[in-house]
């Protein structure tokens, strides 16, 4: 069994005031169903990605919410969480339940609202992916503990925060002509050194911003598409998932992503592709210094070498593997349980040939998100050609 992506969409990202939880998805589950010329009755399972709902929007039980306010309560409903990842496995989830047979229409998406709280009960909810015995304990947050990984990665390789910064500078100017990012502004290295530090060596320009926003893809089975004459243009082609330790004092090497590495190899063999196929990538580059690790674990660039990437124009939209065409989760956004799919709608509209920065010929996408500081990790491959 196949599966096919028939229907995308993601709402604009950035602060919603006058948008509930529900609202938001919502209006992204619509309108990605439109695009598959499809109902919330013909939905057979619906898989919703959230982390922080039940910590500052006081709403938990985000599946059967969300099946409910969209119509769709026929489905088998699920609330997905994986951190930052939460989306992905929601889009892998419901892959696997249409290889398995047990659904024909799957319903995957995301939603978080994250402007519903302040910046520090915000910051302190996002602490929950890390491990609170021994990190939040200890007075660690996320901009902390990527820090940590940056001062090992910077101490270990012939890297400057400079380096850092040529990503941020890429993806912002990516961002400037994506209609849904939160930032549509291009900037400079210097503007990102000069920009206040958070924690050395990151400064403000090298850490993406709080965001309220949602995200759904409509995921059919060959056969589905076959009986109701529904023409798809981008196949759901493979998928992997792993797992590293929650605390970095766990790792042998913090300069690392070991659960990357892995869901990556997995993906690949089940995709039957290698690295150097895949033509557009959208990763989590939550931090400046998740890109380059990114890219390292993915297997487009040797351990040290990831800030070539942007340094060197590699991975810029006209490069040899481009990363982050909607402005990545540095000029995007990153709705933290939502983000997944985000980025799966925007593969699956490079693949369609419809992106605002569009990557020509290209036919396999992939995506990339990761969870707390490497926690866990979801990558996921698409390709171009359906039914």
């Amino acid at each position: 069994m196949t599966v096919q992506i028939a229907g995308v969409a993601s709402t604009e990202f950035g602060e919603h005031p006058d948008s509930s939880t529900r609202e938001l998805f919502t209006d992204a589950a619509l309108e990605a169903l439109a695009d598959a010329s499809l109902t919330p009755g013909d939905v057979d399972e619906l898989y919703a990605g959230n982390f922080i709902g039940d910590l500052i929007d006081d709403q938990a039980h985000v599946g059967a919410m969300a099946a409910d306010y969209l119509g769709a309560r026929q489905a088998a409903s699920m609330r997905t969480e994986s951190a930052c990842a939460s989306a992905s496995s929601a889009a892998r989830s419901g892959a696997q339940a249409i290889m398995a047979g047990d659904a024909d229409v799957a319903l995957v998406g995301g939603v978080e609202r994250m402007y519903a709280a302040g910046i520090q009960e915000v910051t302190d909810a996002l602490a929950n992916a890390a491990d609170n015995e021994y990190e939040n304990k200890a007075g660690l947050t996320f901009p902390g503990i990527y820090a940590l990984m940056a001062q090992v990665y910077l101490d270990e390789f012939d890297v400057s925060q400079e380096d850092l910064a040529e990503v941020a500078v890429k993806n912002y100017e990516n961002g400037v002509t994506n209609p849904l990012a939160q930032r549509q502004e291009e900037t400079s290295v210097e503007r990102v050194l000069d920009s206040p530090p958070v924690a050395t060596p990151l400064n403000l320009g090298d850490c993406c911003p709080i965001t309220d926003g949602a995200s759904a893809a409509v995921l059919v089975s060959n056969s589905f598409t076959e009986e109701h004459g529904i023409e798809t243009e981008v196949s759901f082609e493979g998928s992997g998932q792993s797992t590293d330790s929650l605390a970095l004092q766990d790792r042998p090497d913090l300069a690392r992503t070991r659960a990357a590495e892995r869901a990556a190899d997995q993906a690949y063999d089940s995709a039957g592709i290698a690295p150097e196929d895949v033509d557009v990538v959208e990763l989590h580059d939550c931090f400046t210094i998740a890109e380059v690790l990114a890219v390292e674990s993915l297997g487009f660039f040797e351990r040290g070498e990831g800030v070539r990437g942007a340094v060197e124009g590699e991975t810029a939209v006209n490069g040899r593997i481009p990363v982050n065409t909607s402005g990545g989760l540095l000029a995007k956004g990153h709705p933290v349980g939502a983000t997944g799919v985000a980025q799966l709608v925007e593969i699956t509209k490079q693949l369609e040939g419809r992106h605002p920065n569009q990557v020509d010929d290209s036919t396999i996408g992939l995506t990339h998100t990761v969870g707390g500081s490497g926690a866990s990790c979801v990558v996921n491959v698409l390709r171009a050609g359906g039914e």
